[in-house]
């Protein structure tokens, strides 16, 4: 196979002292050499990565065709610990052997120096013989059993650092990510990039589905047109990962008194209705919902099984809920956030006075002020007893009329109990004055019997 002459342009972090090379040729190479950037602090300008040295020619070149070179290697120990190498000059073509592979290399010029690093990838070479399911699961890692090569590829300083250069060996997978636009678990493809692999095991975040793990390696193949690759048997979840939100059905009731709810903005007056809603991964295969009064929740009131529920809160004071899920075997579980639900004390004034017809928009229906009541029954009578409005609910209002006529202005009578979310029972009774007509009771046509 012919060989060729590569010439690569180093990714220089340190600018090279001017006048001399920032760049090497290669000749004697199949495939290009892979420059890797050179951090400032190494002192290199630049790090090659070549697949093979054997009968590789290194050609630098040096600014002046007349000026003084000398060429030095350096290991481990740094580049003042450096050992002359013979080379051979084509006017500013300075050319030595790399057949000593993963070794520093300082083109001096003229008292100024260019250092670069050399590694020989055939000592290296990215292998896998055997990839599985590792014995040893948790909840937040997964194992992962490697057999091959794929150790640290290490490099040094001009002043003997050690240095990694990264593989960049990658491990595929499906797992899943939470679309909160949607409420709901997707799956995705997701990708961890490895440095190198050391010892007999990887580890990767643990996948929330079912899927099988595929490893790549590694960069440098790539480049090549090599790349390695294995995969795994399917691989069954073990952790569990959940969303949840609690969504209060809003009431707008003018005469409903607004109690305070608690930090998280839940609850106010009774009765408070909650929707729940939780969104699980594949492996959470026991789900509760749990309501307690106990923040500890070493007793609950309520559980459910469900992901979505709604639950009316009737209870003066804070009541707690929270998700929990686990695994098939147990040994992953999910505690969701406590949502904390007030209740404030109840509260029942009655107004003694409207003006239906009066002012419209402005107190022309006799409504309660109300709050946290459970329950409620209001009875509303004229002076010989019959019944003109009746209702349940708080909110509701009486608009001065029997059936769809006004009545007279003067004095009628309500009968009201209810019950608040303390525990408070209110039976409460008196008069109702209607005021104030723009019409008079002619125009109305009705008697005060009516």
């Amino acid at each position: 196979m012919k060989k060729g002459i590569y010439i690569i342009s180093g990714l220089i972090a340190a600018a090279a002292p001017q006048g001399l090379c920032a760049s090497l040729e290669f000749s004697g190479l199949i495939e290009k050499a892979v420059s890797v950037e050179a951090p400032a602090s190494s002192g290199l300008s630049g790090i090659y990565v070549l697949p093979y040295c054997t009968g590789v020619t290194v050609t630098a070149e040096v600014a002046n065709a007349a000026s003084s070179v000398s060429v030095s290697r350096f290991s481990n120990l740094g580049g003042a610990y450096g050992e002359p190498v013979s080379f051979t000059r084509d006017g500013n073509k300075v050319s030595f052997a790399a057949s000593d592979g993963d070794m520093g290399y300082i083109v001096e010029e003229a008292g100024r120096q260019t250092a670069y690093w050399l590694t020989d990838y055939s000592t290296h070479r990215f292998e896998v013989t055997a990839l599985g399911i590792g014995a040893e699961q948790d909840c937040d890692r997964c194992e992962l059993s490697f057999a091959g090569n794929a150790g640290e590829i290490a490099y040094y300083s001009i002043t003997g650092r050690r240095q990694v250069i990264s593989r960049d060996i990658e491990v595929n997978y499906s797992t899943l990510r939470f679309d909160a636009d949607r409420f709901a678990y997707v799956q995705e493809n997701t990708t961890e990039t490895l440095a190198s692999i050391n010892g007999n095991s990887i580890h990767v975040p643990s996948p929330l589905c079912s899927t099988s793990f595929a490893i790549h390696g590694d960069r440098f193949l790539r480049a090549w047109g090599e790349e390695v690759s294995m995969t795994t048997e399917t691989f069954t979840p073990v952790a569990v990962e959940a969303q949840t939100r609690a969504t209060q059905t809003e009431r707008d009731n003018d005469n409903e008194q607004k109690a305070d709810g608690s930090d998280n903005g839940l609850g106010g007056s009774a009765p408070c209705e909650i929707h729940f809603e939780a969104s699980v991964t594949d492996a959470a295969i026991f789900r509760e919902w749990q309501i307690s009064r106990d923040p500890e929740f070493g007793i609950n009131e309520n559980t459910y099984s469900d992901l979505d529920f709604d639950y009316t809160f009737t209870d003066n004071g804070t009541t707690y809920v929270r998700f929990v899920a686990n695994n098939a075997d147990g040994t992953c579980e999910y505690v969701g956030e406590t949502y904390q639900i007030f209740i404030g004390e109840s509260r029942l004034e009655i107004p003694n006075a409207f003006s239906p017809q009066g002012s419209p928009g402005v107190n022309d229906e006799w409504k309660v002020s109300y709050k946290s009541l459970v329950k409620y029954e209001c009875h509303i009578f004229n002076r010989w007893g019959k019944e003109l409005f009746s209702s349940t609910n708080p909110a509701q209002g009486w608009d001065g009329k029997n059936g769809s006529k006004y009545v007279p202005a003067g004095v009628y009578f309500y009968v009201i109990t209810a019950e608040g979310a303390d525990g408070v029972k209110y039976k409460r009774s008196g008069d109702i004055n209607i005021i104030n007509y723009r019409e008079s009771r002619s125009n109305t046509g009705q008697s005060d019997s009516e």
